[in-house]
């Protein structure tokens, strides 16, 4: 039996200088049906398969030579030390904790590999939704970027400076999200600013190599602005916080990796 495969649609390539320099076939993975809710549950399987389990120790507090006095002294029945303090009952100073965390507590949410693959095929999908890239709060020059995908030729690869990483995104017209990335920097509350996570922002846009290339080294400088291998896609970089609709950037050779994937 035969089955009829429905036209690849034409996406324009852009240079470098944000000029449209051909066209490409777009891969029919960028047709998939967007699965909100496939995308939500992959991320957080993903997320949590890299939370270290953590417990505490089942003796922590019980450690202690302690017996009650008994009645007949107008004191409470506490377990007490020889010199009358508390000591191992959880409302004591120096007591144990009741229900503490267990190293056996089950933090890891596990997803079918089909469903897996169906939400990294949601989520390349959405990142060629005009819609979704919007809603989702990613600036751009809607002069610049008529439509999406945007795919851009193969000297994005080549780029090793972070100066003309910069003049890159700002004549393709990614520029205002790298602003909007740099003006929600702000000093994580709480205990983590002692723990190697000091500030917090958004996620600008996503760059999609073919291959391990110098575009790694040019644009890690830029807040906000991602380098991944189109092999090592996941739901974790088109999707953060489980949110479609990334802004993404396509080089040539990547798209063209997709579509030999996809045959």
């Amino acid at each position: 039996m035969s089955t009829t495969r429905t036209p690849s649609l034409k996406s324009p390539i852009y240079s470098l200088e944000g000029e449209q320099v051909g066209e490409i076939a777009l891969p029919e993975v960028f047709h998939s049906t967007v699965r909100t809710d496939l995308i939500r549950k992959a991320f957080i399987a993903l997320y949590t398969s890299s939370i270290q389990p953590k417990g505490r120790d089942p003796l922590a507090g019980k450690k202690v030579s302690v017996e009650s006095f008994g009645t007949g002294r107008e004191m409470a029945r506490l377990p007490r030390h020889s010199g009358g303090r508390a000591g191992f009952a959880p409302m004591a100073r120096g007591g144990y904790k009741p229900h503490t965390q267990r190293v056996s507590t089950v933090i890891h949410e596990r997803l079918n590999q089909k469903e897996r693959r169906l939400a990294l095929a949601s989520a390349i999908a959405a990142t060629g939704n005009m819609s979704l890239v919007s809603s989702r709060g990613h600036h751009f020059d809607s002069e610049k970027i008529a439509s999406l995908p945007l795919i851009v030729s193969e000297d994005l690869e080549s780029i090793s400076k972070t100066s003309d990483a910069r003049a890159f995104l700002t004549n393709t017209g990614l520029a205002p999200d790298v602003l909007r990335v740099k003006s929600s920097l702000k000093t994580r509350a709480g205990a983590g600013k002692k723990r190697g996570r000091k500030n917090r922002h958004g996620v600008g846009p996503l760059i999609v190599v073919s291959k391990r290339c110098p575009a790694n080294l040019a644009f890690r400088n830029i807040m906000g602005v991602d380098v991944v291998e189109v092999f090592n896609l996941s739901v974790l970089n088109l999707a953060p916080g489980g949110v479609p609709g990334r802004l993404t950037v396509w080089s040539k050779p990547s798209v063209e990796a997709l579509a030999g994937e996809s045959d």
